[in-house]
């Protein structure tokens, strides 16, 4: 009995590490694109002078590369980009909604997140 036991706990372990790291991975690809909204939105090239003001197509478009640098599959309908404001004082809002398939081996579900330029 000892043996099986071991065994039992041994497969229930590797389980467990095998869904944790797919979430995991998940989770933190959400984050580093999270972070990767706020940089874009920040237009910090525009705001000192090196870069003209991007357009919404520029937005979605690098926003777009920025999740496949991350795995992430994105569609231009999934990315919003709000314009608030004119000239200096503009300011730019950046969100995606997106899901993504965990499949662990007899289960599987959507992870929904929704990341945004704002805290």
């Amino acid at each position: 009995m000892g043996k099986a036991k071991v065994i039992l706990l041994l497969a229930v372990l590797a389980l467990v590490l095998v869904a944790g790291w797919q979430i995991g991975s998940c989770e933190l690809a959400n984050l580093e694109l999270q972070s990767d909204l706020r940089d874009l939105a920040a237009e910090v090239g525009t705001r000192i002078g090196l870069d003209a003001r991007s357009t919404d197509e520029e937005f979605r478009n690098a926003i777009i590369h920025k999740a496949e640098g991350h795995d992430i599959q994105l569609e231009p309908a999934q990315v919003t980009v709000i314009r608030t404001g004119a000239g200096w004082d503009s300011s730019v809002y950046l969100a995606v909604d997106y899901k993504v398939r965990v499949n662990l081996f007899v289960y599987s579900f959507n992870l929904h997140f929704t990341p945004s330029s704002k805290k």
